[in-house]
């Protein structure tokens, strides 16, 4: 295939998570989707099966958020030890990651809403287990079962979402997956300080049954019916979506097309990413990842509670402000990251991130030293809402879009996998050592994060190239050039 019509592929009508640096919803003088052909169709399906699809980015949020407001009130009736309750935050990672691994194959034999459909009933199953639970045994497995739905979760929404979306709304739809997961987390922050945590095991529950319910009603992902050759099935659920009359044969013969380019291009391994030619893009993709996960985000957003009572404030009041930064900053970075560009945004939300954390472990370090302990709470919190509040705002959503965007679409599959991998594997690494470095030296916990965050800056300065505006192309071209200049000096 030529470079042009690769390019329209992945640009255009692709279903990769390239997808996400779209700008918000635009505006649109009719309440309709604009289609290039110049006919106009209804958005009403797409907007009903982007409700329903992101009841389980809610639900990942919720599962996510779930240990920080409940530590002390599992440990206390089921009489946990740090240990095991640091095992039971900790153990949704490797669930997740495996969900993570396997949601691909899951996805491609069952479809999206089979994917979703399975992932909601791992998901209760796990709720179910943790409400019954006497024992540490019980609540681990239940929340390895969570940590897989999510796992799942975590690949088939956007993916899904950007199927089924027009090209003017696609970007904006698929914000709506980090918003809803931000907004999962901070609904479960603040519901775990009025009500028990068996309760608030049943309430996760509720976005699986509203996603059940509303998947009887939205039509399965065209391309994916088109990609399994159910021609007659692939057309009604592409009419259903773009409207009763509108014209869809241009997009049609578009997605087919892409299906015969996806299927031409050569299959590629994990093993093939380390190639000369890759690897500096591995570097890149893997780097985002460590950095993003050792600066310490699951650490400390899945203990949060804890932290502020160490902190000497009340673990409620911490963890509502800390549930009530997040969403706002979240729709923020949105906002921002097709007007600042990638590099500018995630450079700042990493200085900020190395501001709270340094902030925070200043305070643990007056507290040790019964220096200004009037002042100790106030910096604390300010350490953690800052730190929360720059996060939120790049290095959460950053990383992935330009993973999205640096690798060539024949790679995607295995590097999405081998990213996803080291992602999840940080994320356990933190969340299940997080209360054990507490419990050593809490001011050196926050001031060894801090450093990671002041590693991420050298980073992003060295190798991370700029992508926005750019076609794959161009960027591909971009890294080339700096990969030939280095040889060059060297």
């Amino acid at each position: 295939m030529a470079i042009g019509q690769c390019r329209d592929v992945e640009n255009g009508g692709t279903n990769s998570l390239g997808d996400l640096e779209q700008p918000f919803i635009k505006q649109e003088k009719k309440v309709g989707a604009d289609y290039e052909d110049g006919s106009t169709g209804s958005i009403g399906m797409v907007l009903l099966s982007t409700c329903v699809a992101v009841c389980g980015s809610f639900e990942f949020g919720s599962c996510v958020g779930y240990s920080a407001p409940t530590q002390s009130a599992i440990r206390e009736d089921l009489n946990l030890s740090l240990a095991q309750f640091s095992m039971f935050g900790s153990i949704l990672t490797i669930g997740a990651m495996l969900g993570a691994i396997t949601s691909g194959r899951i996805a491609d034999f069952h479809g999206r809403k089979g994917a979703m459909s399975m992932s909601a009933t791992f998901c209760i199953t796990g709720w179910l287990a943790i409400y019954f639970s006497e024992g540490a045994l019980s609540l681990d497995i239940g929340r390895f079962l969570t940590g897989y739905g999510i796992g799942v979760f975590s690949y088939v929404i956007p993916i899904f979402i950007a199927e089924i979306a027009p090209k003017n709304l696609r970007g904006g739809l698929t914000t709506l997956n980090q918003l809803m997961i931000v907004t999962g987390s901070s609904v479960s922050f603040v519901l775990g300080t009025i009500i028990s945590w068996r309760t608030l095991a049943i309430a996760g529950i509720l976005p699986c049954i509203v996603l059940l319910v509303g998947l009887w009603f939205v039509p399965e992902s065209p391309r994916w019916l088109a990609k399994i050759g159910h021609e007659n099935e692939f057309q009604v659920a592409l009419q259903r979506l773009r409207g009763k009359y509108a014209d869809i044969s241009d997009e049609t013969a578009e997605i087919k097309e892409y299906i015969v380019t996806l299927q031409s291009l050569p299959k590629s391994g994990v093993l093939d990413l380390f190639q000369s030619k890759y690897i500096r893009l591995v570097i890149i993709g893997v780097g985002l990842m460590v950095f993003q996960q050792f600066g310490g985000i699951n650490g400390i957003g899945f203990y949060a509670s804890q932290t502020f009572e160490e902190a000497g404030i009340s673990s409620k009041i911490g963890t509502i402000a800390y549930a009530c930064v997040q969403v706002p900053i979240t729709v923020v970075g949105a906002m921002l990251i097709d007007r600042s560009g990638r590099r500018p945004l995630i450079m700042v939300s990493a200085t900020g991130t190395f501001l709270g954390c340094f902030l925070a472990g200043t305070s643990f370090f007056l507290k040790e030293y019964g220096l200004l302990l009037n002042c100790v709470p106030t910096i604390a919190v300010s350490g953690v809402l800052i730190y929360i509040a720059f996060f939120s705002i790049g290095m959460g959503a950053v990383p992935w879009v330009i993973m999205s965007e640096i690798f060539p679409i024949h790679v995607k599959g295995a590097a999405g996998s081998l990213v996803v991998l080291v992602n999840w594997l940080g994320a356990w690494a933190v969340s299940y050592t997080y209360n054990f470095l507490m419990s050593w030296s809490s001011s050196r916990t926050y001031y060894m994060y801090s450093g990671f965050s002041l590693l991420t800056i050298l980073f992003m300065a060295k190798l991370l190239p700029e992508t926005k505006g750019k076609t794959l192309e161009e960027i591909q071209a971009c890294i080339k050039s700096d990969r030939r200049e280095q040889d060059i000096l060297n």
